[in-house]
């Protein structure tokens, strides 16, 4: 056991050799000791109990016993999120623990460990994962999740789209909500991988996001994820898992994540949530009902799906849930039949269930009238407190002063109601309300298959967040969480890979601040903005801004032109690209590939795309901040100011050229 803590001692002396939580990378380590890296040599060199159990003398010179510090460390549990304890034994344990011995259960599948990168290629149900769902193991990661160089910024006015200027930071704002001052203030949709982006937005975000609202792609069982049908849960916990974790260092310790899920996906989703966030953390699974009639084909009509719930820390989220506002309805049942000077007040039963003798007294209306409580009840309170109510006047008899006695609640006093997990469509909104919205701003579209309405996400608003809080969404879709955050006074970062992200996503943001445009004749045309959804509800008025920006491509680039390649010519000539100019992974034989080219064009076109696809480094398919100034990667003077301005960096980026 000594030898363990001298171990993890040393180690952590690197940070690079540490996760965010504090854990040792053990996977790192393991990479490290087998290519026998002398960074990692000279750190068990620098501890005599490590240097004597892991390095033989050999006449006088120290050699690194390399398979027995990686037994050592394969052996024991080192890490809890390590694949490796259940390698050496067979039987169903966490932490060493048998499973009867615990309390929890956790997920353990195959690829646990690893990383699917995960591009998106289509939308909603016919999303397809780019290239065969290829994940990525710990060792060959190097420089996959660095924040990354950012480009292409604009921003997006009422007065129109405009060059980027540079980024608000607020510190007015940032002090009444407890942020750093050099927070950015600025609402932002970034386009590009959301795994790589909200890495990078960890840099300057990690714990500062009071809500995340997402609608993942669901694993509807139609090959969305199907790489390999005996792993296709495997591969869809894979990217969730991977997106969840650095999701949750994202949120403020009083912030929370509302996921939208349906009901094949929700228990898998509620169990690897029990893991990232913890079980204690978890606040509710709300029942959405997203359709007004079931489906008459169906066995069973499937008419809702879920929102799980979870805070980062529970006992912090508990006390900011915010009461929804009263609905007209609710206020229409406020009345003033007697002209109570107070206003508007709806009565209650003042009976309770159970026997108190003290609270079987006789009840003397004004009008005579004698009451005693039901059978099986008596009067919520003592005769003395009856009484001040009585002369307070708020008790209410009945017009004629006979009735059984109702206390009072007046309009003003009631905050509102208490959100609950039954949200009927009636309260907000169903999926075919959600098309009418998203026709009615791009036309009539089957780019979204099942958009969530603004109701539902401004219930989520109302409930989780406040004026000026910062909202993430990152899977945005058409938008609609950065349209109702924007419409309800919220910051908001949305992210989004898709072509569409310009034309679909910004537009209806444009739409939501009135951005005036161009006109014949005129020099602008009146603001219009968007009135649908809920914008009659919060009284929008149009105004505001946001920044739009990309992660800057790389191998990127190319892994699109091969998924967009008709035919094996189309796929060649990238190839010959390639060769020049991209970053092919290290053990890449390019004299063997171009000896092997005719099995190559042997290969259905699908299976030529695979192939292309995973000869390049992944590590290398946006531009990392470390290369910033790296020739190779040629990036313009404005990106370079616009990432240093993100980062809020003032100097040169250490170890960049």
């Amino acid at each position: 056991m000594k030898l363990f803590e001298a171990l993890e001692k040393q180690l952590k002396k690197e940070p690079n050799y540490v996760t965010d939580n504090g854990e040792l990378k053990k996977w790192v380590v393991v990479t490290k000791a087998q290519n026998f890296d002398a960074e990692l040599i000279e750190l068990l060199l620098d501890d005599k109990e490590l240097k004597d159990k892991f390095f033989v003398d050999v006449k006088g010179t120290l050699v690194f016993n390399q398979n027995l510090f990686v037994q050592f460390l394969e052996q024991k549990n080192y890490l809890n999120d390590s694949y490796t304890q259940y390698k050496n034994k067979v039987g169903l344990t966490i932490d060493g623990k048998y499973l009867r011995q615990r309390n929890e259960v956790a997920l353990v599948w195959p690829f646990k460990d690893c990383v699917l990168e995960g591009g998106q290629s289509r939308e909603e149900g016919k999303r397809e994962e780019i290239f065969f769902n290829e994940i990525l193991a710990q060792d060959e990661i190097t420089q996959l999740l660095e924040p990354k160089v950012l480009t292409n910024a604009k921003t997006c006015t009422t007065e129109g789209e405009q060059d980027f200027a540079g980024f608000t930071r607020d510190a007015e704002l940032n002090k009444k909500r407890g942020l750093p001052e050099n927070t950015i203030t600025d609402n932002l949709i970034i386009k590009g991988n959301n795994l790589l982006a909200l890495h990078s937005l960890k840099k300057c975000f990690a714990g500062k996001v009071k809500l995340i609202y997402i609608d993942p792609p669901y694993n509807t069982g139609n090959g969305t994820f199907g790489y390999n049908d005996s792993f296709s849960w495997s591969t869809w916990l894979t990217f969730i898992k991977n997106r969840l974790e650095v999701a949750r260092n994202l949120l403020s310790d009083d912030g929370s994540i509302w996921i939208n899920i349906d009901d094949d996906g929700s228990h898998y989703l509620k169990i690897l949530c029990d893991e990232i966030f913890k079980q204690e953390n978890f606040v509710r699974n709300v029942v959405w009902q997203k359709r007004t009639s079931p489906d008459m084909m169906a066995t069973i009509g499937d008419g809702h799906e879920h929102i799980l719930v979870f805070a980062k820390k529970i006992e912090a989220f508990k006390p900011t849930v915010n009461k929804l506002p009263k609905t007209e309805k609710q206020r229409a049942a406020y009345k003033n039949p007697d002209n109570d000077p107070r206003g508007p007040w709806v009565s209650s039963d003042y009976t309770a269930q159970g026997y108190r003798p003290n609270q079987m007294y006789k009840i003397v209306t004004p009008g005579g009238a004698e009451h005693y409580p039901p059978e099986g009840y008596c009067w919520k309170n003592v005769e003395s407190v009856f009484k001040q109510l009585v002369e307070g006047g708020r008790m209410w008899f009945g017009r004629d002063g006979k009735g059984v006695p109702r206390r009072k609640t007046y309009l003003y006093e009631s905050e509102g109601q208490t959100v609950w997990s039954w949200w009927p469509n009636s309260e907000v909104g169903h999926t075919q309300e959600a098309k009418k919205e998203t026709n009615a701003i791009f036309g009539k579209t089957d780019i979204f298959q099942t958009p969530k309405p603004e109701r539902l996400a401004q219930r989520i608003l109302q409930a989780a967040s406040n004026k000026g809080d910062l909202v993430l969404d990152f899977f945005a879709g058409s938008g609609t969480t950065a349209a109702v955050a924007h419409k309800m006074g919220r910051q908001f970062i949305t992210v989004e890979q898709m072509d569409y992200t310009p034309t679909i996503t910004v537009q209806r943001l444009k739409t939501v601040i009135g951005q005036r445009t161009k006109k014949k004749g005129k020099l602008f045309e009146e603001i219009e903005f968007d009135r649908g959804g809920v914008s009659k509800t919060v009284g929008w008025q149009g105004g505001g801004s946001f920044i739009y920006l990309e992660l800057k491509k790389y191998n990127q680039t190319f892994i699109e032109q091969i998924e967009a390649a008709k035919d094996s010519a189309a796929l060649l000539a990238i190839w010959e690209q390639m060769k020049e100019k991209s970053f092919l992974n290290y053990n890449v034989d390019l004299k063997k590939q171009e000896a092997h080219i005719e099995d190559f064009k042997a290969l259905s076109l699908k299976e030529q795309k695979q192939h292309l696809a995973e000869l390049l480094d992944k590590n290398q398919l946006y531009v990392n901040l470390s290369s910033l100034n790296d020739e190779d990667f040629e990036v313009s003077k404005e990106d370079k100011m616009l990432t240093r301005q993100f980062y809020n960096i003032k100097k040169q980026v250490a170890g960049t050229r």
